[in-house]
């Protein structure tokens, strides 16, 4: 006999999306089925499956970190659908003992950190002032982001493992190991650096620089090295216990050996490297773990973003006009094709996003689980429709000409009858987004025109036919008018139609499906902005609404 209570219902949906999971095409399932075939190969390294990701804290933390998290979470989530039995990590790790070679373009105090160049990032103070070092202070941004959107995951510092001896067993089996490391990476060196080049790099005892100098001495016995400092002087430490540290190709192989990693993704920038990594973790005498390759953001202007220039967006620029869930959004989607990271892709994600879970409800299990909100919301998206689109609601922003909040709940009121912000908060975020998309991108170069002899005559019927609605009409109904007056008038291409809509209306050469627009502004306001602009008012000023 079947149980029917909540629990066994539960369980029953998880069984359909495992079976389902092990042929689902989203390309979370596909890495996720590269483990299963990894435990069936291999077995299980400390009982587990060890997600990592790896962060530079060279600049302040922007969306393409936060991007390897959410990705390498949604991967986790499908290898869990599949073995929920099997223990599993995500381990962030962050890079804080690299020394600072260059002093990022967005940060204060420029002139004091001059003096700390090629310290690690952990001895270099602070320049917001806030934290005890630069180091901490970028890594406490990061995980204030990744613990404010929940995710599950460990944050590991660098400095820590290799200051407390974390990875002092796998540093001495690199020192053992040193002429065979040497071998892999000396062919990839150009001459010169060939010249100089060795994987470990010590901390100065006398200045506390990061320093790229040849060793003198290899002790694999005594487990030091031996070189010169700045000043010229012979010195010999330990490669244990902080004194030094890996390049980071090395680095790379070193942490995946000495923590046992699983799954690791990182950028295009990183492929043509991953070779050596993985030679590296076997040279140590670890299995490398299985690698996912992402195309890189671009800014506006199509080069790659970078934490040092701090172009494209930061993560909080992003929470201003949109949610967290459209940012997954834009991670989930394509992501082995290069893609803007721009302000202009945030409205588009939104509406999709919406889109997305709108459909949800309805679709088979086959389907749900193609869905990227499945992926989004770890299979348990927030149930709920929201009935007016993101883009909607920044026209309606730019018709009413008004940042209040409550004014643009009356007009959603009078569409939606009974909405309250109290009751709807998710709709009540994106009012607030809207606003504020609006006035940073959108006010700032609207552009209205006259319109044409034509184009005033189309206007003044679409006018006279609001004018001459009795009752309530639905936003298909007045959609129809729409095209009605278009068809009417003579415009071959609709398009043209509502091209001119928007532009004489709204100052903008696109807008939402206007039939909507009409339903959520109202009729008679509707009207009223025609006649207005057919009368040469100045739309702009926001008189007369």
């Amino acid at each position: 006999m079947t149980s029917d209570t909540p629990a066994a219902s539960a369980a029953a949906s998880l069984e359909a999306f495992q079976r389902l999971g092990e042929e689902a095409k989203a390309w979370p399932f596909e890495e996720a089925r590269k483990l299963v075939k990894r435990i069936e190969k291999h077995g299980l390294t400390n009982d587990e499956i060890l997600f990592e990701t790896g962060y530079g804290p060279s600049g302040l933390p922007h969306i393409g970190t936060f991007g390897e998290v959410a990705r390498t979470t949604m991967v986790r989530h499908a290898f869990q659908t599949l073995m929920p039995d099997v223990k599993t990590r995500l381990l962030c790790v962050s890079d804080d003992m690299d020394g600072m070679r260059k002093i990022p373009d967005n940060v204060p105090n420029q002139d004091m950190l001059q003096e700390h160049l090629h310290k690690p990032l952990t001895r270099v103070p602070d320049p917001f002032g806030t934290h005890e070092s630069f180091g901490h202070h970028n890594n406490a941004r990061l995980r204030a982001f990744l613990d404010t959107y929940g995710f599950e995951y460990e944050f590991a510092s660098a400095t820590d493992y290799y200051r407390t001896g974390r990875f002092d067993h796998m540093l001495l089996r690199a020192l053992d190991k040193f002429d065979d490391i040497m071998n892999v990476m000396l062919p990839t060196l150009g001459p010169e650096r060939r010249a100089t080049y060795s994987p470990f790099l010590p901390i100065s005892p006398s200045t506390g620089r990061v320093l790229y100098v040849p060793m003198k001495k290899i002790d694999a016995k005594a487990g030091t090295v031996t070189f010169a400092d700045e000043d010229g002087t012979e010195v010999t430490l330990p490669v244990t216990g902080g004194n030094v540290k890996l390049q980071w190709k090395p680095d790379f192989g070193m942490r995946w050996a000495a923590l046992n990693v699983d799954f690791e993704m990182f950028g295009k920038d990183h492929q043509t490297n991953s070779v050596v990594y993985d030679r590296i973790c076997k040279i140590l005498g670890a299995e490398p773990p299985e690698h996912f390759v992402f195309e890189l953001f671009l800014d506006d202007k199509g080069q790659k973003i970078s934490k040092s220039k701090g172009n494209g967006l930061t993560i909080d620029e992003w929470l201003r006009y949109a949610s967290p869930e459209s940012l997954q959004l834009y991670m989930y989607q394509a992501p082995r094709k290069a893609k803007r990271l721009h302000f202009d892709v945030i409205p588009k994600h939104v509406d999709e996003y919406l889109s997305f879970m709108r459909a949800y409800p309805g679709q088979e299990s086959k389907d749900q689980i193609g869905n990227p909100v499945w992926h989004i919301h770890v299979g348990e998206p927030p149930v709920g429709e929201l009935p007016i689109s993101f883009a909607l609601l920044i026209n309606l922003v730019s018709a009413s000409h008004s940042d209040d909040p409550d004014v643009i709940w009356g007009f959603i009121r009078k569409y939606a009858p009974g909405a309250t912000a109290e009751d709807h908060p998710r709709l009540n975020d994106l009012v607030g987004y809207a606003i504020n998309y609006f006035n940073d991108f959108v006010k700032p170069n609207k552009s209205y025109r006259a319109a044409n002899n034509a184009e005033q005559n189309a206007l003044e019927d679409l006018a006279k036919r609001l004018e001459g609605l009795n009752g309530a009409s639905s936003a298909e109904d007045l959609q129809t008018i729409v095209y009605e007056i278009g068809k009417t008038h003579g415009f071959e291409n609709l398009r043209d139609w509502f091209k001119t809509l928007y532009e004489v209306l709204l100052g903008e050469s696109q807008g939402p499906r206007f039939g909507s627009f009409i339903a959520l502004y109202g009729v008679p306001e509707t009207a009223a902005l025609i006649r207005r602009a057919l009368a040469g008012d100045d739309l702009s000023s926001g008189e007369g609404t």
